[in-house]
């Protein structure tokens, strides 16, 4: 049966942010039929300034929904009615955190706990978190709360009861030119002739928004409940993506910020033993589950990865090149290079 979104409503917490944007342009063109599409998040301004993109009599499908994921009765209240749920929303810059620490607390551990118990006392199907690289072996607060996050919504599938609900989590790298990351940063300071270097051995994975609303809607589609997605996707070094954006520039190393790894890892040595390569995607299943582990493997024609399997940055097999980085920022960030 071809998945369809035909009158279904979907909800997106944090829906203001890149993927939140991306995603509903995905969904508009690619399902016209879609009932409702909630943008729910507490930003008012960037409220304002997305419904100008979606006027009300071309797209009466859009709503713009107030709220913040740790108010659980708001978020209670704007689930009335919704088929799906995406879950954007999060405190996501590590600095930040780790200066703030008990806001990115009450919004990524806490907010998550909210939508969770929000999704249960409603008619919510099916739920996709998103996640981080930074929650593998964290070592930043970010990262840790994204963790915890990643085992409520892991865990909302072994207390749903009798609730046909799904709850599942995708986790990738870097999303080329989302808002806070890297490559808006260094097209930013190219006007200073300066672009500064954490370290140079530092790595990231790279994914699109593109290839990051398409893993969402995987997800959506097709999870059993409790697993967490993860893409295949290249890596690049920092000062790749440096010579690509300013290769006229002075290039000073200034030393990692607090809460920052080298390299990035989206699964572990220890994860090793729940993880199954499904072609584009890996997948950690959850170590307790309600479905049969043979028939998924059967229907997904699943192989369980070696016992010892990490995926890092660092020692990732596919690399983006200077010239490769250029032409994917010029196509999918900025034509300015």
């Amino acid at each position: 049966m071809t998945f369809t979104l035909k009158e279904k409503s979907i909800l997106i917490t944090g829906g203001t942010g890149s993927l939140g944007k991306a995603l509903t342009k995905h969904i508009i063109n690619t399902y016209p039929d879609v009932h409702k599409i909630i943008i729910f998040s507490r930003d008012e301004q960037k409220q304002f300034q997305m419904a100008q993109e979606y006027p009300e009599n071309k797209y009466p499908q859009m709503r713009f929904f107030i709220g913040d994921v740790r108010d659980f009765e708001r978020v209670k209240r704007a689930l009335k009615g919704v088929d799906y749920v995406i879950h954007a929303a999060a405190m996501k810059h590590v600095p930040i955190a780790e200066y703030n620490p008990m806001e990115c607390v009450k919004t990524n551990i806490l907010g998550a706990e909210n939508v969770i118990n929000a999704c249960l006392e409603t008619n919510v199907e099916r739920v996709v978190a998103l996640s981080t690289d930074k929650a593998a072996a964290p070592i930043n607060l970010y990262g840790a709360t994204k963790l915890a996050s990643d085992k409520l919504f892991v865990a909302a599938n072994n207390i749903k009861g009798w609730n046909p609900i799904r709850f599942s989590v995708v986790r990738y790298g870097n999303v080329m030119g989302s808002n806070g990351s890297v490559i808006p940063f260094f097209m930013n300071k190219v006007k200073e002739g300066i672009l500064p270097i954490t370290d140079p051995n530092m790595t990231r994975f790279n994914i699109s928004l593109t290839g990051g609303v398409d893993m969402v809607m995987h997800a959506l589609e097709h999870a059993w409940g409790g697993e967490i997605f993860v893409p295949k996707i290249p890596s690049y070094r920092i000062t790749d993506i440096a010579e690509a954006i300013g290769p006229d520039c002075e290039k000073p190393v200034v030393g990692i910020r607090p809460g920052e790894k080298i390299h990035e890892e989206m699964i572990t040595a220890s994860d090793s033993y729940y993880t199954y390569d499904l072609g584009k995607y890996y997948t950690i299943l959850p170590a307790t589950h309600r479905w049969d582990l043979a028939e998924f493997i059967l229907a997904f024609n699943a192989k369980k990865v070696s016992e010892g399997f990490s995926y890092s940055s660092g020692s990732n097999t596919e690399w983006e090149s200077v010239e490769s980085l250029r032409s994917l920022i010029k196509h999918h960030v900025s034509s300015d290079i």
